[in-house]
């Protein structure tokens, strides 16, 4: 019960169905009739009559309809009732014995001891509610029960359907942070939401766009600067100096490369096609063995993917690259589990620390910049690899291993048909 639509439904309903049950109880009340002691007065003054009359003639008392019996009439005894007859009978003729019974059919008999022994035997009326009224009752009860259930979730899906349209724009994110249109119809209520998503959506697409530009352009400016630099630190008459400034030129030169190429991956429209991942790793794993990297393949299970072959190639380069460079050596996988896709990359480094294994795929992130920097690149090749992965609809997950190294997992969904050798 932690859906809000659920638990809204069940308040209406409780609230309908006690209200119900509240006014049902009243009317029970009034349904029973007036109390026994107040009835029964009247009708021992009707007996009482009615057995003088008997007594004095019985054969009048007979024609008039009256029944007289040697016993009383037969059925479940009435204690209450009889006591209370036996009271007022005493009241209005003195002593008289009397008893009240009930039948199984539910109809109530009352007999009256006439002075020669015999009984007087008389209906009396039934003041409470009518035979069945109880599982009429019940019924009615069921019936609302259910109707109020109904209106209850009927009433819960309207007052939810704000937030049903929030929950459907979040998950519809595109990995851009933009949401698809929302049609803005319905009640005030749902178009100001959809108003409001298509707003930010609107704001979130411009500010990007912005980042894009302003990146894309920082990159592209500092060719300039360092062509500049470049030249002039082919003057420089001592070498080790000048193997420095070109070294440093060739980082930055890097870097640049690197912040464009992650905006390309961020605005890159790529077809999607069907390719084969198990192939794809196999050649990244020839090529990367031909510039003498430490990375070999494990099993590599035929899996077919929806993608773009180059973006994909790119990313999953990037993270054997990474691998075998920090990790000291990488060896890959590609298997499936379930309806996916995976591949699995494991190296023999020494990791990364527990605490900051959610900042990996942050731009230019290090462990130890004073350390990592010896090492090639500019700490962007694990964030272009996020951002190629899940613009397929993919997933990529990193772990430390015991007792030491990392594992990388990426997983995509499977195309389902596979793509001939």
């Amino acid at each position: 019960m932690r859906s809000l639509g659920a638990r809204l439904a069940l308040l209406l309903m409780t609230a309908i169905v006690l209200v119900v049950i509240s006014s049902s109880f009243v009317a029970s009340l009034v349904m029973r009739g007036p109390r026994p002691d107040m009835t029964i007065e009247r009708m021992a003054h009707q007996l009482s009559i009615l057995a003088t009359f008997a007594e004095k003639d019985r054969t009048t008392a007979a024609s008039a309809g009256l029944v007289v019996t040697p016993g009383p009439a037969e059925g479940q005894r009435d204690e209450e009732l009889s006591r209370f007859l036996m009271e007022a009978l005493l009241r209005r003729s003195g002593m008289r014995e009397a008893v009240i019974v009930r039948q199984s059919t539910g109809e109530m008999i009352a007999s009256l001891k006439l002075s020669d022994g015999s009984w007087l035997i008389m209906p009396m009326p039934d003041h409470g509610p009518p035979p069945g009224g109880w599982k009429i009752l019940v019924g009615w009860l069921g019936l609302i029960i259910i109707g109020s259930v109904l209106v209850s979730i009927f009433a819960a899906s309207k007052i939810m359907k704000p937030l049903r349209l929030l929950e459907e724009a979040a998950a519809a994110i595109n990995p851009d942070g933009t949401l698809p249109h929302i049609a803005e119809s319905g009640p005030g209520e749902i178009r100001a939401t959809a108003q409001a998503l298509n707003g930010l959506s609107a704001r979130v697409k411009a500010a990007t766009e912005s980042r894009m530009r302003l990146v894309a352009a920082a990159g592209h400016d500092l060719r300039t600067p360092m062509t500049r630099m470049r030249l002039r630190a082919e003057f420089i008459q001592d070498d080790e100096e000048r193997r420095k400034w070109f070294a440093d030129l060739e980082e930055l030169d890097r870097i640049a490369d690197s912040a464009i190429g992650l905006v390309r991956e961020e605005i890159s429209k790529d077809s999607l096609e069907q390719v084969r991942l198990d192939k794809i790793v196999g050649d990244i794993v020839t090529e990367l063995k031909a510039i003498d990297m430490n990375v070999t393949s494990g099993e590599l299970e035929q899996a077919t993917i929806s993608a773009g072959p180059l973006a994909v190639t790119r990313a999953l380069r990037n993270l054997l690259i990474n691998a075998a460079t920090h990790g000291q050596s990488a060896t890959v996988t590609v298997t499936h589990l379930g309806n996916r896709a995976v591949v699995r990359i494991v190296d023999t480094g020494p990791g990364i620390p527990e605490d900051r294994l959610n900042q990996v795929f942050e731009p230019f992130f290090r462990i130890d910049i004073a350390r990592q920097r010896s090492f090639p690149g500019a700490g962007l090749g694990m964030a272009i690899a996020r951002e190629i992965v899940t613009r397929f609809g993919g997933e990529i997950t990193v772990r430390n291993r015991q007792p030491r190294g990392l594992e990388q997992v990426v997983s995509f969904k499977s195309a389902g048909a596979k793509v001939a050798s």
